[in-house]
């Protein structure tokens, strides 16, 4: 396992203007919640974890939520330089911070840009007024095509939208022209999504009242193979089983999870891998405050086994377009090989027409055919080394 420092920082921001109706994300609704107390903690949990794993150089940091830019400019500015005061950013680094749409005006964006941001993310979702009502989003279509717009006139050439397919009520013409309006902005970056039910959800309780009109699995599917047809062809490679760039915009920050590399996580609720160690911190907002005034706010530490490790390096890195390399594996598990720890599991996904060599010969990934099925494969992984 990596054991150098991580170079890769997240931090949570919990709060959003609503919550969602399919969202189980740590987060809560804005209104009377202790923003500027929750920063400080951030502050003295950046404070305490530098003490404890001192970092060498980061070269990603990606400010996630709940929804970010409900922070008024002053709040972002304190948390940018809070950032940069207790970690060593490199000048190139890649700074990105999660936005929905209507949320973001002239003055935050300059602020941002002078912080350093350098990528934003929207939640688009759907270009479908309905839609973004029936998912309890609080935009709507304009006010996507506003903030991309706004975003664009403060400097932002590294621009990501979300959206999500398999929706209550989405036909596959709804579905295509909301991809249709999206690769119309031509933007460098589309990350879409099929809606998961989650527990502790309104879209939950409704699904188990049988209330909820969910896509059939064909149907899904075809939205899908939609989506991978329409982004390939106006030129943004799906580098990711749900991610789309254009060469040079691949997201940095998501590239270390998938490469099973460590990073920092800050924040209530927010996970972070360093040294072989998994960590959980406690998730709510005011806990978290309390615990961060004493010590590092920790939920669980769990340490992570070989094997365990091996699996996961697996199971994320088979998610990218070019699969894992022999030779990450060798970097990251003492010079052993792929082939040799999981032949048995490889060969039976290589006859079923699941898994193949990379080109270059050099490790394996996935097939055209087993894309859609990832989940199929990644699961295949899971215990592998402790049957």
């Amino acid at each position: 396992m990596l054991m150098h420092p991580p170079r890769a920082l997240y931090i949570h921001i919990p709060f959003c203007a609503q919550r969602c109706h399919y969202c189980d994300f740590n987060t809560y609704a804005l209104a009377g919640q202790p923003v500027d107390a929750y920063l400080e903690a951030l502050e003295r949990e950046m404070e305490r974890t530098v003490e404890a794993l001192p970092p060498e150089k980061i070269d990603t940091v990606f400010v996630g939520g709940g929804t970010p830019t409900v922070l008024t400019p002053a709040q972002m500015a304190r948390l940018l330089g809070a950032v940069r005061r207790w970690f060593p950013v490199a000048p190139d680094a890649e700074i990105t911070v999660e936005a929905n749409p209507g949320t973001v005006g002239p003055e935050l964006l300059a602020l941002m840009r002078e912080g350093g941001v350098n990528r934003i993310s929207f939640g688009v979702q759907a270009f479908d007024d309905a839609l973004l009502r029936r998912l309890g989003r609080m935009h709507d279509t304009a006010d996507a095509y506003r903030s991309v717009a706004l975003a664009r006139e403060a400097g932002f050439a590294n621009i990501s939208i979300d959206l999500m397919f398999g929706l209550p009520g989405q036909t596959m013409d709804m579905l295509a022209d909301s991809v249709r309006r999206a690769v119309e902005l031509d933007l460098p970056h589309y990350s879409l999504y099929a809606l998961k039910i989650e527990e502790n959800t309104l879209f939950h309780t409704l699904h188990e009242r049988g209330e909820l009109p969910l896509s059939g699995e064909e149907e899904e599917l075809h939205m899908y193979l939609h989506i991978m047809e329409r982004l390939e062809a106006a030129g943004r490679r799906q580098y990711e089983i749900s991610n789309f760039a254009l060469p040079g915009y691949e997201s940095r920050h998501n590239m270390t999870y998938w490469r099973n590399e460590p990073y920092y996580g800050i924040g209530a609720g927010a996970h972070g891998y360093a040294r072989g160690v998994r960590h959980v911190n406690i998730r709510g907002v005011t806990p978290y405050i309390e615990a961060a005034r004493e010590r590092l706010p920790r939920l669980t530490e769990e340490p992570v086994s070989e094997e365990e490790a091996m699996e996961d390096f697996m199971m994320v890195g088979l998610r990218m377009r070019d699969g894992v390399r022999d030779d990450d594996f060798a970097a990251q598990f003492g010079g052993r090989s792929i082939d040799d720890v999981f032949g048995g599991v490889i060969a039976r996904l290589r006859d079923a027409g699941l898994l193949e060599r990379r080109p270059d010969g050099a490790g394996w990934r996935l097939t055209d055919r087993a894309i859609p099925v990832g989940n199929e494969v990644f699961g295949a992984f899971v215990g592998a080394l402790s049957e």
